[in-house]
């Protein structure tokens, strides 16, 4: 099973239906003793928020690209950001460069959430 990498904390409360969302889908899947492998790193959405109102996408891009990389390093094998605030800036966060890449792009991630 691959290991699951969650940005979550936007807000906390859909973080934790994410959660239990994944969990009850892998327990249908595989059977009752199963949950998923799984990462989250858990943001104030306060920092991210204030970013979305003063319409500072770039600065915002860089938030989440920095709790993305922090999953990476702990063993995530691909990434979902929770949060209908992040895909004003999904783009600009799949195409940034990192490390473990190569300089490439973000090309397991998926944004998951309602866009309006």
């Amino acid at each position: 099973m691959k290991t699951i990498g969650i940005v979550g904390g936007m807000s906390w409360e859909s973080s934790a239906e994410y959660y239990r969302q994944l969990n009850e889908s892998i327990k249908t899947k595989l059977g009752p003793t199963h949950s998923a492998e799984l990462i989250m790193y858990s943001m104030d959405f306060h920092r991210a928020a204030q970013l979305e109102r003063e319409e500072r996408w770039t600065d915002l891009a860089t938030l989440l690209i920095g709790a993305i990389t922090r999953l990476e390093k702990a063993g995530a094998d691909f990434v979902i950001m929770a949060s209908n605030t992040a895909h004003k800036v999904a783009e600009v966060v799949q195409r940034s460069p990192r490390q473990k890449s190569g300089g490439r792009g973000f090309p397991q991630l998926a944004f998951w959430g309602r866009v309006s």
